[in-house]
This record gives structure tokens, sequence and C-alpha cells, in this order.
């Protein structure tokens, strides 16, 4: 089929073999490639109740139809596997240019099983795979891996575009179980503890290098979709909002409605939000737009600390998340200092959004009397420490880095730790966007924003953040297009630009596929039932679609709340509308009956 290579290659490192394989039009029309393929590799391959961490669990890479070529925000590549944080599906996703690199290699889906017997770099080419040992490049972060990696292992092949690889840090080689997948240094697959699995099988990089490309159906449509949507996207308003600030101009806004979660989820805002705005960043920082490959939004900040102790420090950041996570749930008030421990994650390949979360409940934990440790809110270097303790698994780290359920109950907090199956959510709070909560609650990997971004009809006006009654519908209609992003792989700022009406053509030109809006809802329907089967298999149930009990119990101090039977109102909407039985259940598909 065009628009795919039809294969995927499967790296067993316990016995170094490396098998290339077909893949059938029937298979892609079904479920396109991306998270689809991936998906569906995921169920065939993955044994019920495996343990995340050990050789049998699955590690798929894949990038989708539209990437490595024409189309605009397209260089994102996916990561799957099951969750070492939550024990159920693991989707994450990065930008950057290296998705492009992983492209050449032409493969639709890249898989690693087994274990390596030592520290190993992968190099994958469109010819297979080779393993180099790494046993000098343990320990280092995830930053220098990268770069040793390129430097070492890349191939010099004539006509190969230029190289990329995606790493793992310390934390990773720990397992913490929310460690990441990084790349282009700053770039990284955060969510879901992708990096540990990565780590539990001895591999520090992966260094892909090709010549490959999709074919088109229709290469001079392709050509022309993309002039006509560049000519009338590239200069609208969300593309001049995106590049001016980036998400941090979402601080300002969050903190404006009342829905930035600070101080431990206690509060919907905080007194210092203005020090710690986009605003402040860029008129106090060297502050530049940076975009990932194919992109005119070029919503990455590349910034570099003008004064203060950490003057000179450089990164590709913080986005919004981080600035929420540690400025307000830490309660720090300076974006330098951000900034430093968004360095310190990204180096030591921690997600920063569960990272401050835990950060967050340890302040909690000691001002209860639950534990003997020197941290409280504000204060930057125990909270960097604290950092460190958790990627060394050191003292009160063991216990952090293995998510927030073990933390909560070894601690006896489980009433105030804030997390959707394990996984915490994103700055959005539900008390004051309550189609949030519906996101948080019925998404396959925890508590995800990205599933439906729904903070954006809500705060746009498209429906009221606080109406309950027909906010499923809504909802769905925005997880199946996004759904349908994951499988090409789109990058979610393009989420107002490629609309079901857009989305057609494109895909009709790029695989000739008939791709009418009751074809792409029938593919994205597909996808997420058999997320819901793989997590099934793993033991979910419908108590897992829910809040923890204190975002109903307790309101924010501005009054707003989100109530249980508002919950319930919405989730028993959601469940009807995806036709699930009352337990969640798929009434047809691979788990119905």
């Amino acid at each position: 089929m065009f628009g795919y290579y039809n294969r995927t290659l499967t790296i067993n490192l316990t016995d170094k073999s490396v098998t290339i394989e077909p893949v059938s039009d029937d298979v892609l029309a079904e479920c396109f490639g991306g998270k689809g393929l991936a998906t569906r590799l995921l169920l065939e391959r993955n044994k019920a109740g495996v343990d995340p961490l050990s050789p049998e669990n699955h590690l798929i890479f894949a990038t989708g139809s539209f990437c490595g070529g024409r189309m605009w925000g397209a260089s994102r590549y996916g990561v799957f596997t099951k969750s070492p944080l939550t024990g159920f599906y693991a989707e994450s996703y990065s930008g950057g240019k290296v998705p492009e690199a992983i492209d050449s290699a032409g493969f639709d889906a890249i898989i690693l099983t087994g274990k390596s017997e030592r520290p190993t770099v992968l190099t994958i080419t469109p010819e297979g795979a080779e393993f180099h040992d790494a046993g000098d490049l343990w320990g280092t972060d995830s930053i220098k891996a990268e770069e040793v990696a390129l430097d070492r292992f890349s191939t010099d092949v004539e006509n190969y575009r230029k190289p990329g690889a995606v790493t793992i840090g310390p934390a990773g080689e720990e397992m913490v179980k929310f460690a990441l997948i990084a790349n282009d240094k700053w770039r990284c697959a955060g969510r879901t503890g992708a990096g540990a699995v990565m780590g539990s099988k001895l591999v520090k990089a992966i260094v892909f290098q090709g010549d490959r490309k999709r074919q088109y159906a229709d290469p001079d449509g392709v050509a022309e979709f993309a002039r006509e949507f560049g000519s009338k996207n590239s200069q609208g308003p969300g593309a001049k909002a995106y590049k001016a600030m980036g998400t941090t101009m979402m601080v300002s806004l969050m903190n404006n409605v009342g829905a930035f979660p600070a101080k431990y989820w206690s509060q919907g805002s905080c007194e210092h939000w203005e020090q710690i705005s986009g605003e402040k960043f860029h008129e106090d920082h060297d502050v530049k737009p940076h975009s990932c490959a194919k992109c005119f939004m070029a919503c990455g900040r590349m910034a570099t600390i003008k004064k203060g102790r950490h003057e000179g420090l450089k990164l590709e950041g913080p986005e919004y998340e981080t600035i929420y996570s540690f400025g307000g749930l830490c309660m720090v008030d300076d974006m330098a200092e951000i900034v430093y421990l968004n360095d310190i994650c990204d180096r030591l390949g921690m997600d920063t959004i569960t990272a401050g979360n835990l950060c967050g409940l340890a302040i909690e934990a000691k001002l209860r009397g639950k534990i003997d440790f020197d941290i409280e809110y504000g204060n930057v270097d125990q909270i960097a420490t604290l950092l460190q303790m958790i990627s060394d698994r050191e003292g009160i780290g063991e216990i952090l880095a293995n998510g927030i359920i073990p933390a909560s109950e070894a601690w006896g907090l489980e009433d105030i730790a804030i997390h959707v199956k394990g996984m915490e959510p994103a700055g959005y709070d539900p008390r004051a966007l309550k189609g949030m909560g519906l996101t948080f609650g019925t998404s396959p990997r925890g508590a995800c924003h990205l599933r439906t971004t729904f903070y954006k009809p809500e705060l746009s006006g498209i429906i009221p953040p606080e109406q309950t009654e027909d906010k499923a519908k809504l909802l769905i209609e925005y997880e199946d297009r996004l759904n349908i992003f994951d499988t090409l792989v789109l990058c979610r700022f393009y989420r107002d630009m490629y609309t079901w009406e857009e989305l057609e053509p494109a895909l009709r030109a790029v695989t000739g596929q008939p791709s009418s809006l009751a074809d792409l809802q029938k593919v994205a329907r597909t996808i997420l039932n058999m997320t819901r089967a793989f997590n099934l298999q793993e033991g979910l149930t419908a108590e897992d679609d829910r809040l923890p009990k204190r975002i109903h119990k307790e309101s924010l101090p501005s009054g707003k709340s989100l109530t249980a039977d508002e919950m319930e109102l919405m989730l028993s909407d959601y469940y009807r509308l995806r036709e699930w039985d009352a337990n969640g259940v798929p009434l047809e598909g691979p788990v119905a009956g």
C-alpha cells in the first residue's frame, strides 16, 4: 500500500537475531500505521500479565505514513509497550529531527524483545540491525550518550541521510518507572516509563539511518496539499501564538481561569504565577523559537539563562507541563530555577510531570510528619537533591522511583495522592475544567491530557467548562480524530488545522485509500477498542476510569468543584456512546462477550 513500507523489524536482544517481516495491506487498511499497527502488534505479541520490566515485554517504535515527506507537523515517532508505572497500555510520542532518521530506515514498526547480556547500542538501517557494546556509555546522561552514540555508531553509506539517535539516562538504567526516552537532546517520549523498559533490556541508545522514503499514491497531490496547507495556516493566529510563546503562554491562561494546579493540588493558581509566566521568561532570558522538522509552528523554546546562579545554562524548554509541575505543585517561583530542574530531569532521563508530582507529594509527606527528609515548598536545592536520589534509587528515592501508588501507600497518603491508573495528570485541574476530568479518567495510559487536549474546546468557548451534559459526545469527536493523528503520527498543535475535512484528501493523496469521515472514525474506534482490550487483559476495571476521591471531596479555593455524580454522568455517557457496557467492556471487538 502507498504510504507504508509494508514491513516490520523485530530485534531479539537475547539471541541477537533480527527478523524482517511483511505487513499486509489488509492489516494497514484496518489500523493504519503508527499507534494502530503498534497496538495490534502489542496485542499479538505481549502475553497477558507480563512483567513490564521482563525480557518478554515488547518495546515498539513506530512512525506514521505522513513522516519523512512533505506533510506539515509529521516529524514524530511513537513508543509503545506495557507500562512499568501503571501496568497498563503505554504510549509516548516525541518530535524533533530524529523521527525522520527513524523513518529513513524503512520500517513501519521496530520491535525490541528479550534482554541483552551487557549494555548495548543498536544501529538500525534498512538492512536490519547491528549490536555494539556500550559498557563505557552506561552511567552517562542522556545528552552525552546521544552525542557519543551518533559519533561512534553512525553508518557511512552513500545516500544515507543524517542519522538520529534515541537514548536513556541513568534513571532508565536504574529502571525508574517513569524514565523517558530522549532524542535531539531535549525532545522526549516522556510519559509511562518507556525508558525503564529500554533500560531493562540493557539498551542504552539506538542509532537510526537509511535512505528509504515512503511512496505516495499521488505525489503531485501531496505537494499541492502541503503548499495550500502551509499557505493557509502558517501565518494564522494559532501558529503565531505558538511561535511567539510556545506552551509557556498557558501559565497565565490557566492561572486566570483558576485551573493551574498548585501547592500539590490544593490550589487552582499561585501568587507567584507572573514570575513563572511565559511573558516573564521571555523578558528576562534569551529565548528563541525552535521547530521540529517540517513544522512552521516553532513552539520549542531554545533558551539560555541570562542571569543568576544558572547563567549560561541552555536547553530547549521548559514546556508548560514542567512549569506547572515544579512551579505550581512544588511552588518554585523563579523560571531560571525551573529550567535548572528541567535540565536535571532531562539529563537523568525522567518525566518532569511525574517527577514534579512526586516531589510535591514528598513535600506534603514531610509537612504531615510521614517522612523524615529535609524538603519544603519552593526549596530548589532540596528538590534537586531528591531528583538525584530518585534516579539513584537512594533513600526515599527508592520508594518514589516506583511511582505514586507505592509511594502513597508506603507513607499512608493514599487519600491525597492525585493520579489515574498510577499516572499523574498534566496541568489542568478538572475541578475547573470538567471535561479534563473525563479525559484523565478514560485515557488508556493514565491521566493523559494529550488523548483529547480537551482543555482547548473548554477554554475557547466551544463548550462551557462547567457543563457536564453532552460533554462526552464532543470529547469523543476530539478523541477519535486525535487517534488518527497518532496513526500518522501528527503533532497535537496541528489539531485545529487537520480537521476531518483536511485529513480525508491528505490521506487519499498519501495512501490512495478511501478515507471518508465514516472510514476514519471506524479506524479510530477500532484502535481505541484495541487499547481497551489490552488494558482489560491486564486487569483494568471500570473503577480505574474514575478520578481520585480527593478531587470530588475538595473544592478549589475559588469554589470550583467536580462532584462524583458529575463524573459518573460523563463517564456513563462516554461508555454508552462508545458502545461499551456498564463495566467499560466493548460490546464488539476483541474483548466483546
